[in-house]
């Protein structure tokens, strides 16, 4: 009888002894603050340039961890982008090359395979495609791309449900909660925490628009680029300030004012777009939108025939920031409370924080609005981490790094095998400072075309001394770029001889990059063929 209880006794001790291992393994295992908004330029996170706006709770990543001045995306357009996140392929492999094409769900993605190996996940925010996401304990996500004011949010357990607010605050407060009193102690989360904002329309929560709609933004220099030295590309895409950005939608001039000065839609959904996101605020948000956007309103109507088209462009260059940089404000706000969360908790020591966009964006450069393109300002996304203990406070770094390298990275640093299917690479060495043998070219490929905005199919290559460009389908152009002598890409060097050595061994590597990321001409026609079938949209070809 003693043998069998001394026996018992063992058995149990082993059981707590490896109860307890597994909680220590649990607890050293990194928890992820995942926080992506949409659309975010570089250009407008003071850790990239104070020239334009300050981000100071963002910055403090870049001050506590590790900014990369050379991050960006495979394809600059929203849905992709994301999917390229989640699955580490490029979206000729995940199939979500444009904005038109559902998500393939049965791509496996990098939540799911870390709820399996035991991390509790969740997200809070803009999704962008699907309204049930796999790998996730809990969310609420906005549908489509959701509203500024008021929005909807598909939820996991109650359906749809509508809540008051604004948006970035609300995303904010649901994080916030969750990490406060939904989550697990005994195990390590994975928290994306996604912004709309700041997307298209640009609608700032009311204490941002009074402040914002006062302010004088200096103009980039490119601001009245008329496109020589380059292709057709640059000429013919439907991006510019002045002549396509909305004028009801975006600058929020009010559509009978329009109408009262013959000012025509620069879509057919420019006055729907102003119904859509300035309709949705309830009588209080609508007084104070009204006290502050009404006078900007009048004071239009009373300049506008007298004014040059330099002087428009540069009023509109000014509405533009006043309310895209307004929105990123609240942004900025919600970072600095979810960080002051885990440092007061006691969570911060042992949480991976990473900021980044879904893309870069244009901020005027070029005279352009939006995205698509695979020059710099479009390309480029900001990507600011820390995670104390492994990366330096301040560290900055220049590594070709793409969106497709955050799955990869995040499994390895929570010690789950990435498939063999996925296409990054983890950062976790350039983390540690250690960048020898990491990449030293990126491969970029945009697919959309003809569709809104008019940015023609490209794909090439990019390094961080050139870039090489193809432009196809209904042109076959190439262009060149030397990335340090000519940062702002205005001079096309395809043709000069003295690029010529430059020319052909880019064109070699691109060659390689697109047989190693299994691409193809054969797919190229394929994913043409199926978009001009699914929008007939073909041009006359």
């Amino acid at each position: 009888m003693n043998s069998i209880k001394r026996l018992t006794f063992f058995v149990i001790l082993l059981a707590l002894f490896a109860s307890c291992q597994t909680k220590q393994e649990e607890a050293k295992r990194p928890n992820i603050l995942f926080v992506m908004s949409d659309d975010h330029a570089y250009q407008a996170i003071s850790a990239y340039s104070d020239k334009l706006t300050q981000t100071p709770n963002i910055d403090r990543i870049a001050d506590e961890g590790m900014l990369f001045t050379n991050a960006c995306v495979t394809n600059s357009i929203c849905a992709p982008s994301r999917a390229t996140i989640l699955t580490g392929k490029h979206c000729h492999l995940h199939g979500k090359t444009d904005n038109v094409f559902p998500f393939d769900t049965t791509n496996v993605t990098f939540p799911q395979l870390l709820q399996n190996a035991g991390y509790e996940t969740a997200l809070f925010g803009k999704l962008h495609f699907g309204n049930s996401p796999k790998g996730f304990d809990e969310f609420k996500i906005l549908p489509g791309q959701g509203w500024y004011y008021n929005p909807d949010f598909i939820t996991k357990t109650e359906g749809k449900v509508r809540v008051e607010g604004y948006t970035t605050d609300l995303i904010t407060d649901m994080t916030l909660d969750w990490l406060k009193n939904e989550r697990s102690d005994d195990k390590p989360f994975l928290m994306m925490y996604l912004h709309k904002a700041p997307h298209r329309e640009w609608l700032p929560a009311p204490r941002h628009f009074k402040e914002f709609t006062k302010k004088t933004f200096p103009e980039p220099e490119t601001l009245f680029d008329n496109y020589e030295g380059r292709g057709s590309a640059a000429k013919e895409a439907e991006m510019n300030i002045l002549t396509h950005m909305n004028w009801a939608g975006d600058s929020k001039i009010r559509p009978e004012i329009m109408d009262e000065l013959g000012i025509p839609e620069t879509c057919n959904w420019d006055k729907a777009a102003f119904a859509r996101e300035v309709g949705r605020l309830n009588p209080e948000q609508r007084a104070e939108w009204d006290a502050v956007y009404d006078p900007i309103n009048e004071a239009f109507k009373k300049n506008y025939k007298k004014m040059s088209k330099k002087e428009l462009m540069s009023w509109r260059y000014q509405r533009y920031m006043q309310d895209y940089l307004g929105s990123i404000a609240a942004v900025d706000e919600g970072v600095g409370e979810v960080l002051d969360y885990l440092e007061e908790s006691g969570l911060a020591e042992n949480t991976i924080v990473i900021y980044t966009s879904d893309q870069g964006f244009y901020l005027g450069e070029h005279g352009w609005f939006d995205k698509r393109f695979i020059y710099d300002e479009s390309f480029k996304t900001p990507l600011l981490v820390k995670w104390p203990g492994i990366i330096q406070p301040k560290s900055v770094n220049t590594q070709m790094v793409q969106n497709l390298d955050f799955a990869q990275t995040l499994l390895d640093a929570a010690g789950v095998d990435a498939p063999g299917d996925m296409q990054g690479e983890s950062l976790i060495p350039l983390f540690k400072g250690q960048n020898e043998g990491f990449r030293d070219a990126v491969y970029y490929h945009y697919y959309e075309y003809p569709a809104v905005h008019m940015v023609k199919r490209h794909y090439g290559i990019v390094t961080e001394d050139y870039k090489l460009i193809h432009f196809y389908y209904d042109v076959d152009e190439w262009e060149l770029y030397d990335r340090k002598k000519d940062p702002q890409e205005m001079e096309n060097e395809y043709d000069n001889p003295e690029y010529a050595e430059v020319v052909e061994e880019l064109k070699q590597k691109l060659a390689e990059l697109r047989v190693k990321y299994k691409d193809s001409k054969e797919l190229d026609k394929e994913n043409i063929d199926k978009f001009l079938k699914r929008t007939g949209s073909e041009l006359g070809h």
